[in-house]
C-alpha cells in the first residue's frame, strides 16, 4: 500500500469543472464507502470545498482510484482528466500539509481549509474509511499546520473571501448601511460573510437556510431575520445585496426568479456572491443588466490584497513544512521493517522459553542453582548467536564482505587492531 492524493482544485481547473465533480455532506459518505469497497483504495478521505476536490487513500491500484473519481460522477473521464493532479507517497504527504498550513488556498493562508480538513478527516472515520495509515497521515499534518500558523506570519495583512465579498459589495454601493442583505445557507461560509457584513451595519438582514431552525440560531447572532428557501421567490426583490452557498446539488437562483425580481426592483442594481460549488446562482443570471453576480473565482483579485506582506512567511513554513514530510516518509519507511523485527523477537522468544522451561525442570529436580543458571545462560548465548556465525561461516567471498559490515553495526563490534 502506498499513500496517493489525486484531485482538481482552483489552480487547475475552472468553476464549471469543479462543481461537476464536488461531494455535499449528505453523500460523502456512500462515496468514501464506494471507493473502498470496490477496491480501488483500502483507506481513504475526501475533501471537498469550494475551491478543491481531493482524495487522500491508500491504495495498490492509483489508476482505478483516479478512474473511480469520474465514474461515481458519471463523467467521461476524457473530460477531467487534463485537470487531475496525482501525488504519490512523498508527495501526497506534502500536499497535504500545504493545503491545511494554508499554502494552496486561493486565499494564502486562509484558515478555514484546516477546519474544513478536520471535518472531511472526522467524516472518513464515520464512514469507517479512517484507517492506520490515513490517522496518522492527518494527525501529524494538523501539527504541521499548527506550526505553521504558530511560528510564522502566514496569516498576517490576510484578506478573506468573506472580506473581498465586502470590497467588492463597497463598489456598487456607496454604503451598506443603507442596503438590504440576504444570506442563502447558514453553514461556516455564511456564517464567516454574515459577520463581516453585519459589521457594517445594514438596513435590513434576512438568512434563508432549508431548515428553518438553523437559520433562526445565525439569525439571532446578527440581530437578522430568518426564512425557509420556499420563501425565496416572494423575499428576493426586497434585498440588495445576496450572498449564497449551500450545498445544493441544482441551482437555488434561477434566471427567470431573478429576472421577476429585477422588474419588482425597477431595475435598481441587485449584487449576488455565489460561493458555492456546484453553484447557487445560474450562470445565465450574470447576463442580466443591473445584476453584478460574482462566484468564487471571481473573488481571486481581489484577496491578493496583502499577498506581498505574507510572501515572505512561505519560505519559512516551507522549511517547516519539509522537515514534517521527511520524519513522516522516516516513520512510514521503518514500517517496513516492522514484520522482521517482529518475527525476529518471536523467534529469540521461543528460543528463551524453551531454555528457561528446561531450567525449571533441572531445579525441580534439585540440582545445583548456579549451574543450572550457568547453563541457561550458555544455551541462550549460543542460540542468539548461532544463526549470525552459520551464516557467517557460509556465507560467498562476494557477500561476506557486506555480511561483516552488517554484523558490526548490529552487535556494535569493534575490530582489535
Amino acid at each position: 500500500m502506498q499513500l496517493f492524493t489525486f484531485g482538481i482544485n482552483h489552480q487547475t481547473a475552472p468553476l464549471a469543472v469543479r462543481e461537476q465533480i464536488a461531494f455535499n455532506a449528505e453523500t460523502l459518505d456512500s462515496a468514501l464507502r464506494d471507493l473502498v469497497d470496490n477496491g480501488a483504495a483500502k483507506e481513504a478521505t475526501i475533501l471537498s470545498t469550494c475551491n478543491r476536490t481531493e482524495v487522500y487513500c491508500s491504495t495498490t491500484q492509483p489508476v482505478q482510484a483516479v478512474d473511480w473519481l469520474a465514474s461515481y460522477h458519471h463523467l467521461p473521464a476524457a473530460e477531467i482528466e487534463p485537470y487531475i493532479y496525482r501525488f504519490p507517497q512523498e508527495q501526497a504527504v506534502k500536499h497535504a500539509f500545504r493545503v491545511a498550513s494554508g499554502l494552496d488556498s486561493m486565499v494564502l493562508g486562509e484558515p478555514q481549509i484546516l477546519g474544513q480538513m478536520k471535518q472531511a478527516v472526522r467524516q472518513a472515520e464515520e464512514a469507517g474509511t479512517l484507517g492506520f495509515l490515513l490517522h496518522k497521515l492527518f494527525q501529524r499534518t494538523f501539527s504541521v499546520a499548527k506550526d505553521v500558523r504558530t511560528q510564522t506570519e502566514i496569516g498576517a495583512n490576510l484578506v478573506s473571501m468573506a472580506a473581498a465579498a465586502v470590497k467588492l459589495a463597497e463598489r456598487i454601493f456607496p454604503s451598506i448601511a443603507e442596503q438590504r442583505i440576504l444570506f442563502i445557507g447558514a453553514g461556516e461560509m455564511i456564517e464567516l460573510n454574515a459577520v463581516h457584513f453585519a459589521a457594517r451595519e445594514p438596513q435590513h438582514i434576512t438568512v434563508a437556510n432549508r431548515t428553518l431552525e438553523r437559520a433562526q440560531v445565525l439569525a439571532r447572532r446578527i440581530n437578522g431575520h430568518a426564512i425557509t428557501l420556499a420563501e425565496l421567490p416572494e423575499q428576493l426583490a426586497q434585498h440588495d445585496i445576496i450572498v449564497t452557498c449551500t450545498a445544493s446539488p441544482l441551482p437555488i437562483l434561477g434566471k427567470g426568479m431573478v429576472e421577476r425580481a429585477l422588474k419588482q426592483r425597477k431595475h435598481r442594481p441587485l449584487f449576488i456572491v455565489d460561493l458555492a460549488v456546484p453553484r447557487d446562482v445560474e450562470k445565465e443570471v450574470a447576463e442580466l443588466d443591473d445584476v453584478f453576480l460574482y462566484t468564487v473565482d471571481d473573488l481571486s483579485e481581489v484577496v491578493r490584497d496583502g499577498l506581498d506582506a505574507r510572501q515572505g512567511a512561505v519560505k519559512e513554513a516551507e522549511v517547516i513544512i519539509d522537515s514534517g514530510v521527511n520524519e513522516f516518509i522516516h516513520w512510514m519507511e521503518s514500517r517496513g521493517v516492522v514484520p522482521t523485527i517482529r518475527a525476529l523477537r518471536d523467534h529469540a522468544e521461543r528460543q528463551r522459553r524453551g531454555e528457561v522451561e528446561k531450567a525449571l525442570r533441572l531445579l525441580s529436580k534439585g540440582d545445583n542453582p548456579e549451574k543450572v543458571l550457568e547453563a541457561l545462560s550458555s544455551a541462550l548465548t549460543n542460540k542468539f548467536l548461532h544463526a549470525p556465525t552459520q551464516t557467517l561461516n557460509q556465507a560467498q567471498a562476494s557477500e561476506r564482505e557486506a555480511l561483516l559490515d552488517a554484523i558490526h553495526r548490529i552487535y556494535h563490534l569493534h575490530t582489535p587492531e
